[in-house]
């Protein structure tokens, strides 16, 4: 018996690829959203992968036209830049996602809304705080602060474990576990 739906902000990465199989094991039906804000991604590819993970559907949304105006421009406008370094592109990127993501969710009746931030960064309460604005009821499934799925999965060599033990094509190695975030905002 199914628990519900849940949205999943799907990346078709290691740590979204295992979180979609988790989230399918302890019983939920899961609606996968890639958000394209201008990263280099096959997206494609990446539904396809969800699909044949057990997503009951994929949905991508190019998002690049109102990151880039609400919130690129506005930040550029007033000098927005991390320690004279670089712009907030991640951080800027997720209120767009997360709008676009509870309303894959509302569509598709999700209980819940889902998300692969680890337990120990901003950008669990960056995704959190918008889904709460957005839609106070909805539950947030946070895999990284959960025991259950903590305790399973300890570091990222567990995750490649899983991922060759289920046969989910990763393409990060236990000698490169780490991806990096890419959107439009790295390229102004």
């Amino acid at each position: 018996m199914s628990k519900g739906k849940v949205c999943l902000a799907y990346s078709g990465g290691l740590d979204t690829s295992i979180i979609l199989a988790w989230l399918i094991e302890q019983g939920y039906e899961v609606i996968c959203f890639c958000a394209d804000v201008g990263q280099e991604e096959d997206f494609e590819k990446a539904k396809e992968k969800a699909l044949n993970i057990g997503a009951k559907a994929c949905y991508i949304e190019d998002l690049r036209e109102e990151f880039i105006l609400e919130q690129c421009w506005p930040a550029i406008q007033c000098n927005a830049v991390y320690e004279s370094v670089y712009l907030l592109g991640t951080s800027l990127a997720r209120p767009v996602i997360a709008r676009s993501q509870i309303k894959v969710a509302q569509k598709e009746g999700c209980i819940a809304v889902s998300h692969g931030c680890t337990g120990k960064g901003n950008d669990q309460v960056r995704f959190e705080l918008a889904f709460y604005a957005l839609q106070p009821s909805i539950k947030v499934i946070a895999p990284w602060r959960d025991p259950t799925f903590y305790k399973r999965f300890a570091g990222r060599k567990d995750l490649l474990d899983y991922a060759a033990e289920k046969g989910i094509p990763v393409t990060s190695t236990k000698s490169k576990p780490w991806s990096m975030d890419e959107n439009l905002a790295l390229l102004l």
